[in-house]
């Protein structure tokens, strides 16, 4: 079955795309946690983090320059943004297709608490 993402890149349902080559596709998140909230997503479909091959590496770097190319749209690049990937539960991942995080439009002050807990 496809996941949320597939269904995104296929366009199967609606979403605020602001990105699509044969590789990748950006989209708006529904929930943005800073003003400007982009989920860059390979168009292949790769569970998670761990799931990366090495045949990937082109594609992952890929998502990486286009996060650079959205946060210059964005008008972010020069005040700074964050890229998150977040793999399997503990570490916050809710869609199990790989996907980049950028978030930006404010100070988003530290990554983590001070103290592990």
């Amino acid at each position: 079955m496809p996941t949320l993402f597939e269904r995104i890149v296929a366009r199967e349902i609606p979403a605020d795309i602001v990105f699509q080559d044969d590789r990748v596709t950006a989209f708006r998140d529904i929930h943005p946690r800073a003003p400007v909230h982009i989920l860059i997503v390979p168009n292949k479909p790769i569970p998670t983090a761990n799931d990366v091959a090495d045949e990937d590496e082109a594609l992952i770097g890929h998502l990486y320059t286009v996060a650079r190319e959205l946060a210059r749209r964005e008008g972010i690049a020069e005040s700074g943004y964050r890229l998150i990937v977040n793999c399997n539960s503990d570490g916050g991942q809710e869609v199990y297709h790989l996907h980049l995080h950028l978030l930006g439009g404010k100070p988003l002050g530290p990554m983590v608490a001070s103290k592990a807990q």
